[in-house]
C-alpha cells in the first residue's frame, strides 16, 4: 500500500516540516517483507516487518498501525511512538503485533540516523566493539551431509556453525533416534576440531524428555548452545533441564518483548537469548532487553534467518550492546532458495565476512542502502512461503 500527503490530508504547512509523508510495502522472495518509510524532506527509512509465513498478517498489522499512529507525525520522537504502537491498543504482544512495530521501529531509526548524519550505534551511545561474530547454518531443515558442509563453510573462513538437531521426533523417542542426532554432531565435530562452535537448534521439536536424553548424548561434542530445547510455552521446564546439563541453553526467538523475558532472566536457566529485532519490538525494544540480559550475566546472539534490513538492525543493536555474543545471519541459509540477502542490496559488501566477522558499519542509519529497483521488480513476483507442516508416522501433527 501506498500513502501520500494528499491521503493524509496534510497542509503544505505540515510537509514543510519534519512528518511521515509515504509508506510503501514490498512482500519479496524468498520470505520476506520490507517496509519504506518517507518523511516530507525525502528522507527514506527501511524496515522488515514480518513473520516467516504470516506475511499477509504482518502487512495489515503495519498498515493499521501506520494509519493509526504515524502519518503525519514527527519521526523523530521513537520511544513516544513505539509506546503508543504498542500500549495505544489494549491488546497487546504477541508475534504480529511486535513484528509490525519491529519493522516500523527500524525505519524509524534509519531515518533518524540519516538525517543526524550517524549510524543508529552511535544514536545509542556509541561502540562496544568494532565487528561483531557471525555464525553459519548447515545441514538444512532435516539435518544432512552436515560434515561436508561444516569442513566447506569453516573453510570459507567461519568459526562458528548451527544445525538443526533433529527432524520431526516423536514425543518419546527410540535411541536410534538419539543415536542419530549425536552422531551427527560428532562427524561436525570431527570435521572442524575444537577450535570452531557448533551451535544445535532444538527447534522446539523437543519434549521434555527427549531434551535430557539428547543433550546427555551430545555433552561430549561440546555444542556452543542448545537452542530452543523446548517451546517457548514451556519455559518453566528450562530450570530442570538446565540443572540436567553443562551445555548452555539458548532460547528466545519466539519470545517478543522484555516482559516475556523476565522470567528466563528470574531463574537464571538461560545463558544466552536470541530475540528477533523483526519479531521483538525492534532496536528500541530489543536494545532494552539486552540490558536487561547483561545485568543477568545472560549474553545475546540475534535470531535472524531474514533479510538485509533485519541483518542491518541487529548488528547495530550488537555493535552497543557489551553482552553481544555473535550472529545469526542467512546468507545461503536453506530458505533463500530464488534470492539472497545480498541480491537486495545496493553495496553488498557491507557484509563482507572477514575471519568470521562482520565489521559494524559506519554509514548514517542502518548503515546499508537497499538496491530499490531491484526490489520493486522483486515485488511483482507471488510469494506465499509457508513452513511445512511436519506429521508423525501416525498422521497427527509434529512440531516443525
Amino acid at each position: 500500500m501506498y500513502h501520500s500527503e494528499e491521503d493524509t490530508g496534510m497542509t503544505a504547512d505540515d510537509a514543510a516540516g519534519n512528518r511521515i509523508v509515504d509508506y510503501e510495502l514490498f512482500e519479496v522472495p524468498p520470505r520476506w517483507l520490507f517496509l519504506r518509510l518517507e518523511t516530507a524532506d525525502g528522507t527514506v527509512g527501511w524496515g522488515e516487518p514480518v513473520v516467516e509465513g504470516r506475511a499477509h498478517t504482518v502487512r495489515a498489522a503495519v498498515e493499521e498501525l501506520l494509519d493509526s499512529y504515524l502519518i503525519g507525525e514527527n519521526p523523530e520522537n521513537i520511544q513516544d511512538h513505539w509506546q503508543a504502537m504498542y500500549r495505544g491498543g489494549f491488546y497487546r504482544g504477541g508475534p504480529v503485533l511486535m513484528s509490525a512495530i519491529a519493522g516500523i521501529d527500524q525505519a524509524l531509526w534509519d531515518i533518524k540516523g540519516k538525517q543526524l548524519g550517524a549510524p543508529v550505534h552511535q544514536l545509542l551511545g556509541g561502540q562496544a566493539r568494532d565487528r561483531i561474530r557471525v555464525y553459519q547454518w548447515i545441514g538444512g531443515d532435516e539435518p544432512s551431509d552436515v560434515a561436508d558442509a561444516a569442513r566447506e563453510q569453516v573453510d570459507a573462513g567461519f568459526t562458528a556453525l548451527k544445525m538443526n538437531a533433529t527432524p520431526e521426533i516423536e514425543r518419546v523417542d527410540t535411541p536410534a533416534t538419539v543415536e542419530a542426532a549425536a552422531t551427527r554432531l560428532r562427524e561436525v565435530r570431527e570435521a572442524v576440531g575444537p577450535d570452531v562452535d557448533i551451535g544445535v537448534d532444538f527447534h522446539g521439536r523437543v519434549t521434555k524428555p527427549m531434551v535430557k536424553r539428547l543433550a546427555s548424548a551430545m555433552e561430549p561434542y561440546e555444542p556452543m548452545f542448545i537452542e530452543e530445547p523446548v517451546l517457548p510455552e514451556h519455559n518453566d521446564a528450562l530450570p530442570a533441564i538446565a540443572a540436567h546439563t553443562d551445555i548452555p541453553i539458548a532460547t528466545g526467538e519466539r519470545m517478543y518483548s522484555r516482559w516475556d523475558y523476565k522470567e528466563v532472566f528470574e531463574n537464571g536457566a538461560v545463558d544466552v537469548i536470541q530475540p528477533d529485532l523483526s519479531h521483538a519490538g525492534g532496536i528500541t525494544e530489543v536494545y532494552k532487553i539486552a540490558s536487561m540480559a547483561e545485568a543477568y550475566d545472560v549474553a545475546m546472539a540475534p535470531h535472524c534467518p531474514l533479510g538485509p534490513v533485519a541483518l542491518a538492525s541487529c548488528v547495530q543493536v550488537d555493535a552497543c550492546s557489551p553482552n553481544a555474543l555473535i550472529q545469526e545471519q542467512s546468507i545461503d541459509i536453506h530458505y533463500n532458495e530464488t534470492t539472497d540477502v545480498l541480491d537486495y542490496l545496493a553495496d553488498p559488501s557491507v557484509f563482507d565476512y572477514e575471519d568470521g566477522f562482520v565489521t559494524v558499519p559506519t554509514d548514517p542509519g542502518l548503515g546499508i542502502e537497499i538496491d530499490e529497483s531491484f526490489l520493486r521488480e522483486q515485488s511483482e513476483k507471488d510469494v506465499d512461503w509457508h513452513n511445512p507442516v511436519w506429521r508423525h508416522d501416525d498422521g497427527s501433527v509434529a512440531e516443525w
